[in-house]
This record gives C-alpha cells, structure tokens and sequence, in this order.
C-alpha cells in the first residue's frame, strides 16, 4: 500500500535537453547546419557519479567496520580478476570460431579457383566513462548481439576487426558481472545489494574496457592505459590497481587456452592477444641490415603527415556517409538497414574477387627466400599463407595473397614478408581497402576500425619502403616502414596518442620502436586534428551525446557559473504534500530537485496553526550553522574535562553569549529581505499574476533529492498524517533504496487510486545535504573541471548568505551552449 506526501516546485530547473527555439538560437547568435540540422537527436541522460551522502548511506557507514570494508575490497578483487577472465574467454570464443568459420570460407574458395549492437562500440563506451548514459549499452542482450554479430561479420569477409567489439564486449561484462541479475533474462537476480551505483558501475566498466583492450592486443599495460586515457577524470591509485590486474586476468587467461588449443601447449604462453604483430629481428650475421636508424626518422615524420592527411580524408567521407544514413537509412524500417548491409557484404566480395583476378600479379615463389634480413622461420609461415589464385606453378598472385587471408594474416605478411608484392598491387589494394573500410564503418553489423586501418596504413608503408628501395637504393627494413605506416594512418583515423604508443610496443615485443611510433603517431594526430576530430569522437558528435571535452577554451573564463546556470528552478520541501510531488514528477521530466524552504520575515505567524510550514521552518532553523551556535556546543562537551581552564573559557563565552542568545540569528539575517507574500504557503502552486519578485523569492538551500528517491518513497508508502509527527513515516534501508537499480520506477507506473495526496512525505533523510555546489562567482573553466573531474550531474549554484540561484547540469558546459552563452555576453556588452 502506497501513501504518501506533497509539497510545492516552481518551473524548470534540471533541464539536460536544448528546448531553445530557432528564434532564441537565432538572438544568441548560435547557428548550426543545415546538414546537422536535420540529424535526429536523442535525449541522452547523465550518469551520477556523486555520492548520496543521505541516512541511509550514513546507516550503512556506520555498520562498516574494518573487517567488512577488506571483505568488500576482497570481494571488488574477485570481481575484477572474474571481469578479466570472462572477457579473456569471450577473445578465446570469438577468436575460435573466426578461424573455423574463415578456413572453411576460404577453402571453399581456393577448391574452387585453383588446382546495436551495430558498430564498434567504443564511441558509446567513451561517452559512457565520460558521464553519458546511453540506453541499452551494457545490456547483456547487446553482448550477445555483439560477439556473433562480430563473429559472422569478420569471417564473412567484411572490411571490420574484432578489436573494438572486444572492447565493448569487455566493458558489458564488467557492467553486468558485479550486479548478479539480467534485466533481459528476468530469472537471473542473486539478492547482493552492493555496486547498485552509477560510480561503482563505472569502475567496473573501465577495468571491463581495459581487459577488452588487453585479450585484443595482448597488451595489459595499453589496456589500462587505454581506460585512464578515456576517463582519466575519475582516476585514482586504487583503480589503476584493479584495471591493470584485470587486463592482466584477460591477457594470460586468453594466452593459457590459445596456447594449448592452437599448439597443444598447455601452461606454455605463446600467443598473447587475438592480434600479434610477430618478432621483428634481422638474421644474425647480416651486418647491412637494421630496423630503424636517425635518418629513417625523417620519413617516418613524413609517413606520419601522410597518415594524417589520409586519417582526415577518411574521417571526412566516413562523417558524410553516416549522415546519409541517419538521414535515408536508420529512420526505416529495420529490414533497410539489413540491405544495406548485405550489399557491403556482396560488393566487398565482388571488388576481392574481380581484384585478384585482374590487377593481381603472379610472382616467382623464389623471391620471398632472397631476403637475408628476414628469419627463416617466419619465411616458412608467411609462405605457406600465400595464394596462386590462377597463377602457374612456382607463382603466386600477390593481391589474392592479401585479399584472401584473414586481416591479421595480411598484417604479419606485410610486416614479414620482403619484396613479394609490387608497388602497384600495394596502391591498388590501399585504395580499395581505404574506400571499402570506410564505407563498412557504420553499417548496422559490429564492426571494429583498428585492425582494417592497421592493414590499410601497413600496406601504405611497404609502398613507401619499396620506392626508397627502387628508386633511391636505400637499405631499409620494410616491416619497420609497413608499422609505421600502420601507426601513422591508425593514429590519423582515431587520434589517441599514449594508449595507442604503448599497445603498438606490446605488440611487437619491441621496446625499440618506443620512439618511432610516439613521433608517428603524434605528428599524425597534430595533422590531422588541422582538419577534423578523430572517427570516434565524429560519431559521437553525430549522434548527439554532450561529451564534456578535456578542457574549455581560454576565452570561456569570462563567464561564470551565473551566466550558464539555469535560474528558473523547480524544488520541493524538505516536507512536502504527495499531491505535489506526484504533480512535479507526472508534468517534468528532471532528474532532481533542490530541497529548499522559503525564507520570509514573520515566519512566527506562518508557523501557527500549519503543522506543513511548521515542520519545514523548524528544519530550516534547525539545518543552520553558526559561528556562536557551533561554539557553544563544543563548550558543552568541554564541560566533560577535567581542565578547569577548559571549563573556565567555556563559562567566560557563555558570560558574554546571553545578549545574543535571545535573539534569532538566522532571523537578523533575513531582515534585508523581501516582504512577506501573504497567503503563500508551500502547498500552493505557482500562479501567473506572481511578480518577478515572487516568482523567484529567496530560496535557503539544503540539499538534492534524485526523481528515482521521490517515486521510491512514494511506492513504499513513506509518510506521515498531518496530526503524526514525521517521526512516525516508514523508514527505508539504504538497500531497499538501490534495489532496482539501473531500472528504477517511473511515476507513470504508479497507481494514484492508493495515494492520499494530504498525506505529508519527510524527503531529509533520503536527500543528499552535502552535494557539490559552487559559488555564483565562479569562473566556467573551475565549473567545468569540478563537474567533470567528480562526475557529477548536478551542480547547484548557491550565494554567499546559501540561497540557491540556479543549476548546472552536462547540458550547460557543452561547447555549443558554452559558445552561445559567450556570443551572448559579448552582445551584451
């Protein structure tokens, strides 16, 4: 049975959405696109990442004592190394049946021509660690979708890779694993009321994406700094510890299974991640040959403009042609997305086939053993993965040898394998690579963009090597110039520079190339940020998500938090009837709401005869801190000393205290203020003959309550009579609180037939009294890095006497609004 209480807000306060007309954007001075005008937009909510330091927390607190907080931490550890080895299993999974599913593809081929989980995920895990909640992410329906969507995608021979799916694979399992229920499969709920919390989720989600990374790569430490590189705002000690841990768990459990399912080598730990680069290693006694000198430098610098260049041209394209889709594609019917798909699918297939048999060139089998610099080992592999494709005996077809081989194969062979393919097949098979990726990249299928552009950089740097072989006679190593191209033309597409040095190293086992791919991949960035953003960050704009960049712009600091803050609130009571909350959460759509009470002069009178105002003025008196009030209850348990110096300077205080003790401090305070409101009591709406004045009076604030808390309360019938005492309500555990967590009630879901809109609902214990606020004053570049370093989603703007003048929510330190809001000042001024 559910009864609860009501009270008062005024209008709009925690509104995360751009409702500004085309006139009002038009005054601003804030114009858009028409291209991206015409872009559907969702309305993405932020997570909270903010502790509610409400009672019931604080009930929780105090029944923690050392040996539960080690078990808790004992049981984060478990978690964490479970996290690592479920993700290092899912690589293992998806790893398998790609080889069975390929071999068997190609097979077929060679007997017979010779004797949303859409995506790659990792824009959506991105907005995620930044603060964005977007639905159905972490679902454990979309990890499904997600591995056999990657699985049939890759082996069907489209132009994606199984790294990034393997990211957003990890990231779901660390959502899903600590919270021991599936709001898919319903039946799968474990009574375990911790981590029921948008910070605790995060933690897990980072060490999930940091293990995907990690089982992809074989690279724990790049997956680690993967996660710190991505949501490096949160980061502590700690959870570098627990990330770092459970890459490892995913690397070494992926590595333990591929040993010994591949070379029947259990506990031997040969293949580290589902990529591997192999050993790049001159044959000993070949005095003439070295991976890398001084003067390669130079043109790894100009691989690396090149690789910008190309990243920006991609990225331009690929941003075009996913527009085109959201604009003709994804607002049909499902089926369209479907057919598009197919059509990749069968014109991919199409450009191999027609490719290898018209512009491939047959070359003597004999070339690929006259390369001293090679090691016969790695010669025996590439060779035996070559492909005749209509070629004569002794011959092989060098196109076919890199369209029909699983990407990764292609990789090893241009990075291994020494002057086997003509500087012609190399530019031919870097153009339709390029174009095909780039139109693959968006398709409805999961799909992955760092193994297709490793292939198409890698295949840019042979080209590269080879002219400065023929035509300028230098002696250089090929598969160092096919990494660096790779590097340069990967760094140019997704512009991340330290996760991305450290992943290519732990590849190639090579601490060598440490300083070739740190200045590859940052000139690459630098060039290629001249033109655009990196493809996730594209996406991420496209589908409008307000991720908060590292840092505002200089010339923002001439705002304030006043300047961006929403003014025009809408808050409850510290008690407030149920006929009001339910009317504030059935006709808004905020998040949450600042608890507040009404400051007035004769509040005496107000209080007589009125149990409602009665108990919100006590509660207000009762919240205010003084200097004297504070001092004179640190006397009172000074009193308890022996010192009777310390009982002296007590009772000297309390000589001199009684001329103000009479009088009402919080009362002096308020005596600057406006006018009473006659017949304004705080179960009446706001009406439309109010003044400026009364529609936006004094407000003291007191803390924040989230919507989810109010519909909770009111579910489980949490209020008092107006002839009880607040004291009698119900009273909920922090637990019942965060059992429905990430799913919680919604008003509309409530039977109002079961409520007594008189009843009165006590929200104190259930708000959070300390959240992070910040003063009117305060310049947007310190705004935007407390909100962003903390997480938070609300940020309550409070005045030096604590009255609350507005908010500040993700919506208001995006870069759009934070540029109209400057355009704005300056039309001001």
């Amino acid at each position: 049975m559910a009864c609860c209480g009501g009270g008062l807000c005024c209008q709009c306060c925690c509104n995360e959405g751009d409702t500004r007309t085309p006139e009002e954007l038009t005054i601003l001075g804030e114009t858009r696109e028409v291209e991206d005008e015409i872009l559907p937009r969702k309305a993405y909510e932020s997570l909270d990442y903010d502790r509610c330091i409400n009672e019931p927390f604080l009930e929780v607190l105090e029944g923690l004592d050392n040996k539960k907080a080690r078990k808790y931490e004992a049981i984060k550890w478990i978690l964490v190394f479970a996290i690592g080895v479920s993700t290092g299993l899912t690589g293992l999974f998806v790893d398998f049946f790609v080889r069975l599913f390929t071999q068997l593809k190609f097979s077929l081929v060679g007997q017979s021509v010779e004797p949303v989980a859409a995506g790659s995920g990792i824009p959506e895990i991105k907005s995620y660690l930044n603060g964005v909640k977007i639905p159905g992410i972490v679902r454990l329906r979309t990890f499904i979708c997600k591995v056999t969507g990657v699985l049939f995608a890759v082996a069907g021979g489209l132009f994606v890779g199984k790294e990034g799916p393997m990211i957003h694979s990890g990231a779901i399992l660390g959502a899903g694993l600590p919270q021991f229920q599936s709001i898919t499969f319903k039946k799968i709920r474990f009574h375990f009321p911790h981590f029921r919390s948008d910070r605790d989720k995060r933690d897990f989600v980072s060490a999930g994406a940091a293990a995907g990374v990690a089982a992809a790569f074989g690279a724990p430490i790049g997956g680690t700094l993967f996660s710190l590189e991505e949501g490096s705002s949160f980061w502590n000690q700690t959870l570098t510890w627990k990330v770092l841990f459970c890459s490892m768990s995913a690397t070494f459990t992926l590595n333990f299974f591929r040993s010994g399912i591949n070379f029947n080598k259990w506990g031997s730990f040969q293949l580290p991640g589902l990529l591997n680069f192999g050993e790049f290693k001159c044959v000993d006694g070949d005095k003439t040959c070295h991976l890398w000198t001084a003067v390669d430098l130079a043109f790894f610098v100009l691989v690396g403009v090149a690789g910008g260049l190309l990243g920006a041209l991609f990225n331009c394209i690929n941003k075009r042609l996913t527009k085109y889709r959201m604009r003709n594609v994804h607002p049909k019917a499902r089926f369209i997305r479907v057919l598009e798909s197919l059509l990749v699918c069968m014109v991919t297939t199409l450009v191999i086939f027609v490719a290898s048999v018209t512009l491939g060139e047959c070359r003597d089998l004999v070339s690929t053993n006259n390369n001293t610099s090679t090691q016969g080992s790695v010669n025996e592999e590439v060779n035996s993965t070559i492909r005749r494709f209509f070629c004569y005996n002794n011959t092989y077809n060098d196109m076919a040898t890199l369209f029909f081989n699983p990407q990764e194969v292609a990789i090893h062979q241009l990075f291994h394998q020494n002057a086997t393919f003509s500087p012609v097949t190399l530019l031919l098979f870097f153009v339709l690579y390029f174009f095909l990726s780039c139109w693959t990249y968006g398709v409805s299928v999961p799909s992955g963009l760092f193994v297709p552009s490793l292939l198409c950089g890698a295949s840019l740097g042979r080209l590269v090597a080879n002219v400065l072989k023929i035509n300028f006679h230098m002696q250089v190593y090929a598969g160092t110039f096919a990494l660096i191209g790779a590097a340069a033309f990967l760094g140019g597409v997704v512009r991340m520079t330290i996760s991305l040095t450290v992943i290519l190293i732990e590849s190639t086992n090579e601490i060598t190339y440490g300083l070739p791919i740190m200045i590859t991949l940052m000139v690459a960035k630098w060039t290629g940020d001249f033109f655009n953003k990196g493809i996730y960050d594209i996406h991420i704009h496209l589908k409008g998500v307000p991720l908060l960049e590292w840092e505002t712009e200089v010339e923002m600091d001439k705002l304030t938090a006043s300047d961006i803050m929403e003014p025009n609130l809408t808050y409850v009571y510290p008690h407030t009837r149920i006929q009001s909350l339910v009317s504030i959460l059935r006709t808004t759509i905020y998040h949450a709401f600042p608890v507040v009470t009404e400051n007035r002069d004769n509040e005496k009178e107000f209080m007589k005869g009125n149990i409602l105002i009665s108990n919100n003025i006590r509660f207000k008196k009762s919240s205010v801190l003084t200097r004297a009030g504070e001092q004179r209850r640190r006397c009172q348990s000074m009193k308890s000393y022996p010192s009777s110096e310390l009982r002296n300077v007590c009772d000297e205080q309390t000589a001199v205290e009684p001329a103000e003790e009479g009088q009402d401090i919080l009362q002096q305070m308020l005596e600057r203020r406006h006018v009473p409101y006659p017949n304004l009591y705080p179960d009446q709406s706001p009406s439309e003959e109010w003044t400026m004045e009364e529609r936006f009076r004094p407000l003291t604030f007191h803390g924040l309550i989230l919507r989810s808390q109010l519909v909770n309360l009111l579910i489980c019938g949490v209020c008092y009579a107006e002839n009880q005492s607040s004291a009698s309500q119900t009273r909920l555990s922090h637990s019942e609180m965060t059992e429905d967590y990430p799913r919680f009630p919604d008003i509309h879901d409530l039977d109002l037939a079961l409520l007594n809109p008189r009843m009165i609902v006590d929200v104190t214990p259930y708000m959070n009294p300390c959240p992070y606020t910040v003063s009117p004053n305060t310049h947007v570049s310190q705004v935007f890095n407390l909100f962003r370093t903390m997480g938070l989603r609300h940020l309550p703007v409070v005045n030096a006497v604590g009255e609350i003048v507005g908010i500040i929510t993700r919506h208001n330190l995006t870069h759009e609004f934070l540029v109209a809001k400057l355009r704005q000042h300056y039309i001001t001024i």
